[in-house]
């Protein structure tokens, strides 16, 4: 066990003070150790936290990217609330079971997922537009252009 937290990769021991894992009473029964046993409260949670989305800022636009694989544009929503909070959400149902199949893993996830953003000032949220491409969803936010400075002469006296 290391003194020292490790900053590059993740650490796994439960027993190690410094790792990144959380044990959670509730998860797999009693123990840590049956991490593969799903609880579907869990799984639903994990479906929101796992919505990762990148945020980029170029000199026209904010651009938001979401990996959205298998999902359809009528399951995904985007809102702007009050002018200033981008919303984006959606859920993704779960397979349906055929009374016949015997499932080995279920490891994809399911549920709904929400995240919001506070846009800056200079974003046009009235303008906003989005696409879903090959399970990859884009949302474009155009900025206002930056007031150009004024310049204004001062006539020196005396």
């Amino acid at each position: 066990m290391s003194l020292v937290p490790r900053f590059f990769g993740r650490r796994s021991s439960v027993f190690d003070p410094f790792s990144l894992d959380l044990w959670d009473p509730f998860e797999g029964g009693a123990s840590p150790f049956f991490r593969d046993i799903g609880h579907p409260a869990r799984d639903d949670a994990a479906a929101i936290a796992n919505t990762q989305i990148d945020w980029k800022e170029t000199s026209d636009a904010h651009i938001f990217k979401a990996d959205l694989p298998g999902l359809k544009k009528e399951e995904v929503k985007i809102e702007v609330e009050d002018g200033r909070v981008l919303h984006i959400s959606g859920e993704r149902k779960k397979e349906e079971e055929q009374k016949n199949d015997k499932w080995h893993r279920i490891e994809r996830s399911h549920g709904k997922f929400l995240r919001r953003f506070r846009l800056p000032e200079n974003a046009k949220a009235e303008e906003v537009k989005a696409t879903i491409e090959n399970g990859v969803l884009t949302v474009t936010v155009p900025k206002q252009p930056q007031p150009k400075p004024e310049v204004r002469a001062i006539e020196i006296s005396g």
